[in-house]
């Protein structure tokens, strides 16, 4: 069997190119030994939050904890409700946990994988308090029709944006949409820190003020806390890494955007279902995510020919064992559990050379040659 020679994702290549800068901002934070809710923290904050679109920033230990403290500052705990999806990873969920509310589930659309917001009124009870979209793979949920219903409802809206870092709906930055959004920085994301961090934003004061207060123990003042908090604040020298990738974000995610245009382009005639994008929306791909049928035979070729692939996510959230209390069986999410068997993930990221994406689309094609070959 083929060693990997072109990964899923290469994190070297992106730290090699901006090694020196990267190097000297860990410096600096040393030098001034000042670790957390420092300056590069309250600068990181306020530039992110404008490229969201946002009137405030909220940085956090990690996107997890970004979602727990939003829905927290909302005031969402036991005996309520969070409508939200199964196609997503098991951290959007697990936060509506951690604050004792009840995650209620709908399927999702079965061409862009995402909520389907026609299936909201079949699921909204007395208890309900928020909906959660989750920006799925860098494409943004469809949020306008989602809004109202939220707006008619009374009802909170939480973007889990943890994949769309730059994508936009309508023109807007996720991140702007609803009441607040959640960005994690994992290392792996768009846009990554070393290590794990997240972010909300939002354009609501109080919310931005009560998401402070909760990450820091509850206080404002050291030693006066107001609230129950936890220790969920970024570290300084993460927000000073993110500092120095944050510029480099736009041209990143058109890099990426041209890797799609050249997957498209190459293997349409060749998979199941290739990413849709729909008018509205501008997808920045933190996924490369396609459809294709006998998905293990598939990625055992590609890896015999040094390709890298990944499955996000392979067991909804609604058939985990963790979930398991909240009573959904198999055949509740079709759209969901149909296409969980199918997808698969191709290498995607900035620094993909013109060989390395030669090598996966003629990687695929034969896969697709030895396996009807086979039948």
């Amino acid at each position: 069997m083929s060693s990997i020679e072109v990964p899923l994702v290469d994190l070297r290549a992106q730290y090699l190119s901006l090694k020196p800068e990267i190097l000297a901002a860990f410096e600096q934070v040393l030098e001034s030994a000042q670790l957390f809710l420092g300056p590069h923290l309250l600068a990181f904050e306020h530039e992110f939050a404008e490229f969201a679109g946002s009137r405030y920033g909220v940085g956090v230990s990690s996107g997890t904890d970004a979602l727990a403290l939003a829905l927290r500052a909302c005031e969402i705990g036991p005996g309520d409700e969070v409508i939200t999806v199964a196609n997503t990873f098991i951290a959007t969920v697990e936060a509506i946990a951690l604050v004792g509310a009840r995650p209620v589930f709908v399927d999702v659309e079965p061409e862009t994988y995402l909520l389907d917001w026609r299936q909201l009124e079949q699921v909204v009870t007395p208890r309900t308090r928020a909906i959660m979209p989750v920006h799925l793979y860098g494409h943004p949920a469809e949020m306008k029709p989602l809004l109202e219903f939220a707006h008619r409802h009374n009802l909170s809206v939480i973007e889990d944006a943890s994949q769309a870092h730059g994508a936009s709906y309508e023109g807007r930055p996720v991140g702007s949409l609803g009441d607040i959004a959640c960005f994690s920085l994992y290392y792996s994301k768009n846009l990554g820190a070393f290590g794990e961090a997240g972010i909300c934003t939002t354009s609501n004061a109080v919310l931005a003020e009560r998401m402070r207060m909760l990450r820091d123990h509850g206080s404002r003042v050291r030693y006066q806390h107001e609230l129950m908090g936890v220790n969920a604040r970024m570290d300084e020298l993460q927000a000073a890494v993110l500092r120095v990738k944050l510029p480099h974000l736009e041209e990143w995610n058109r890099l990426r955007q041209e890797h799609a245009e050249f997957y498209a382009e190459q293997l349409r005639e060749w998979v199941v279902e290739l990413p849709v994008v729909r008018t509205w929306a501008r997808h920045v791909y933190c996924y490369y995510v396609i459809r294709v049928r006998e998905r293990d035979q598939f990625r055992i070729a590609m890896e015999e020919a040094g390709i890298a692939t990944g499955i996000h996510y392979p067991i909804p959230v609604h058939l985990q064992k963790a979930c398991s209390m909240y009573g959904y069986g198999r055949g509740a999410l079709p759209v969901t559990e149909a296409m969980a068997e199918q997808i698969v993930s191709l290498p995607m990221y900035p620094e993909l050379t013109e060989e390395q994406l030669q090598r996966v689309v003629a990687a695929v094609k034969q896969s697709v040659v030895i396996r009807v070959a086979h039948r």
